[in-house]
């Protein structure tokens, strides 16, 4: 049986390192992103891998989108649903006024998104072997790992996808899907900015070893890309 993976965003970031990653090792890859049409990397990509890699259109915030790309993939199993997806939220994120749309924007696509995608694919991650539901959350959102405060709107929307999570991998236990949070690290990327030290291609290939080798008890925990489990 092959392997198959969903990604959202993946055609930047993180989201691309992991596409080329997983595409490398054998994988068919589910790309999705907002536009493919300006994905120029990814859609690259797809036509070197036209067997491996196919490109979707998907708004993450469009809950009819999501429904309508499940209908489009009803028939396939989908071994991990990996929601890679994400903003920093609104530029101002420190103590005192915030830009509550733009904070709300990002709840939406932060750590309402993956709810709305675990909830349309489950029929196509129960039917796979590894049955993976991974979001991308953030050592960030980790109430124990805060001692600097700040970054309002991306922290608790972080700290929402991790339990968002939580609750997959207690609702979903009984059906055998394992589901998980990553942090991907400080990633060197338009949103983790130059001074991040760890390089996207790293942190894909580390993700990589994470996600193939996750087992149902490591279901409901936050996982570094080091291989480390991070408190929540």
């Amino acid at each position: 049986m092959g392997k198959t993976i969903l990604i959202t965003g993946a055609n930047r970031g993180i989201g691309l390192e992991l596409t080329r990653e997983f595409s490398a090792h054998g994988w068919r890859v589910l790309a999705c992103c907002r536009d493919p049409q300006v994905a120029g990397e990814l859609k690259n990509l797809a036509e070197r891998l036209p067997e491996a890699l196919r490109i979707f259109p998907l708004e993450v915030t469009d809950s009819a989108r999501i429904q309508e790309l499940s209908a489009v993939l009803a028939d396939e199993a989908i071994d991990i649903l990996l929601n890679n997806a994400g903003v920093s939220g609104p530029e101002r994120q420190d103590f005192g006024a915030i830009d509550t749309d733009a904070w709300l924007r990002t709840f939406r696509i932060n750590s309402i998104a993956p709810l709305d995608m675990a909830a349309a694919f489950v029929e196509q991650v129960a039917r796979s072997r590894r049955k993976i539901i991974a979001t991308v959350g953030s050592q960030l959102g980790s109430l124990t790992e805060n001692t600097e405060g700040g970054m309002y709107a991306y922290r608790s929307s972080k700290a929402a996808a991790h339990m968002v999570t939580k609750n997959l991998a207690i609702d979903l236990h009984d059906r055998g899907i394992i589901a998980v949070a990553l942090h991907p690290g400080w990633v060197r990327t338009r949103m983790g900015g130059p001074e991040a030290p760890v390089m996207p291609r790293q942190s894909a290939a580390e993700l990589f070893q994470v996600l193939t080798s996750l087992t149902l008890k490591d279901s409901g925990k936050l996982w570094a890309h080091t291989g480390q489990v991070l408190p929540w």
